[in-house]
C-alpha cells in the first residue's frame, strides 16, 4: 500500500466521488469500479505474501528501498509522459510534506512490515495491520475530533483482537519481537495517513505518491545501509522465486494497485473503496495458508476475526456519519 489516502476511517475527507452530477451508476461504470475494486483487494491482500517471499533470500530494508525507488522512478516517468514534466513540480513545503508522510507510510509502516516478516507469517502480518482503522480514530480523538460511540466501540473490539492476535507470540510460536514490529508499523502507518490529509501536499495525488515512494526507498536505502545488510550480501544468493517476488510489488503492488486505488477515489463512494481494509487481510491469510503453508492457528482465525470485525464497525460508523 503506498497512498497517501489510504485511510479508510477518515470519511471527513473531501473526495472527488461527492462531486454533483456524478454518475456512477451506469452499467459501464460499475463494472469497471468491480473490477478496479478486485485489483485492490487481491493485489494488495498478496503483498504480504510477496514480501514474505522476497525476504526470504533478500535483506528487508534493502529489498523495501529497492522496490519503491524503482517504483517512484517509474511512476515519475509515467507522470511526466502522460501529463507533462511540469505535472512533477512542487513547492518546497509540498516536497518536504511528501518526503516526511513516505517516511512514516513506507519507512516506519511498510518497511517495519517487511522486516517483521522475517520472523511472523505474512496472514499475521496483514491481520495486525488491520488495525490501522482503529489507529486512526485514536488520532482523531486526541486531535479533538469526535468520531463517534460506534468508531470507538470498533477501536474497543480491535484491540481485543489485536490482544488475541498477540498470543501466537506470547506462547512462543512466532517472535513476539516480530509482532511489537508490526503493531508499531501500523501505528506509523496510522500516523502518516492521518498526517497526509492535515500538511500541504501535491494536489496531483500521483505526484505525491511517487515523491513519498522516493523518498520511502531512499529512507530504506539508508537504514539498510547503516544495519550493513549489504555486506555479505551476493545477488547470486537471491532466488528466482524472490526477484520474481519483488518485480510483482513492484508492478502490481506499488504501481497498478495504487493506480486502481486513486482511481477508485475520485469514481467510487468512498465507503465501498473503504471494505479494502477488511478483505486485504483475509486474502492475505487465504493465499499465506494455501501457498506458504503458515498454520491458520486459533488465535489467529479468532484474533483476525475480532480485528476485521472492529474494522467494519469503525468503516460502517464512518459512512453513516
Amino acid at each position: 500500500m503506498t497512498s497517501s489516502a489510504a485511510d479508510p476511517a477518515s470519511e471527513e475527507r473531501t473526495s472527488p466521488s461527492a462531486a454533483p452530477g456524478r454518475r456512477p451508476t451506469t452499467r459501464r461504470v460499475a463494472g469497471a469500479v468491480w473490477f478496479a475494486l478486485g485489483i485492490v483487494y487481491v493485489v494488495w491482500g498478496s503483498t504480504y505474501l510477496g514480501i514474505r517471499i522476497v525476504v526470504e533470500t533478500m535483506p528487508p530494508f534493502l529489498s523495501a528501498g529497492i522496490r519503491y525507488v524503482i517504483a517512484g522512478l517509474l511512476l515519475a516517468a509515467i507522470i511526466a509522459w502522460r501529463q507533462g514534466p511540469a505535472a512533477l513540480k512542487v513547492t518546497p513545503r509540498q516536497l518536504g510534506s511528501a518526503v516526511l508522510v513516505g517516511i512514516l507510510l513506507l519507512v516506519g509502516g511498510n518497511a517495519l512490515v517487511v522486516l517483521a516478516e522475517t520472523s511472523v507469517p505474512s496472514g499475521l502480518a496483514a491481520l495486525l495491520v488491520a488495525g490501522v482503522p482503529a489507529w486512526v480514530v485514536v488520532l482523531r480523538a486526541a486531535a479533538g475530533e469526535r468520531p463517534g460511540r460506534g468508531a470507538f466501540a470498533g477501536v474497543a473490539l480491535g484491540l481485543v483482537g489485536l490482544g488475541v492476535l498477540t498470543l501466537p507470540g506470547l506462547s512462543g510460536e512466532v517472535r513476539i519481537g516480530g509482532v511489537v514490529l508490526v503493531v508499531v508499523a501500523a501505528l506509523l502507518w496510522s500516523i502518516g495517513s492521518y498526517s497526509s490529509g492535515r500538511l500541504s501536499m501535491p494536489a496531483n495525488p500521483f505526484t505525491a505518491s511517487a515523491y513519498e515512494m522516493l523518498a520511502g526507498g531512499l529512507g530504506g536505502l539508508l537504514i539498510a545501509l547503516i544495519r550493513g545488510e549489504h555486506h555479505g550480501f551476493d545477488l547470486s544468493d537471491v532466488s528466482t522465486r524472490s526477484w520474481t517476488a519483488l518485480a510483482y510489488l513492484i508492478v502490481f503492488g506499488s504501481l497498478i494497485a495504487f493506480t486502481a486505488y486513486a482511481w477508485l477515489l475520485q469514481t467510487a463512494p468512498l465507503s465501498l473503496v473503504a471494505t479494502y481494509a477488511y478483505v486485504n487481510p483475509v486474502v492475505a491469510v487465504l493465499l499465506g495458508a494455501v501457498v506458504l503453508g503458515e498454520a491458520l492457528t486459533w488465535p489467529i482465525a479468532l484474533g483476525g476475526a475480532i480485528v476485521v470485525g472492529g474494522v467494519c464497525l469503525i468503516v460502517s460508523t464512518e459512512r453513516r456519519g
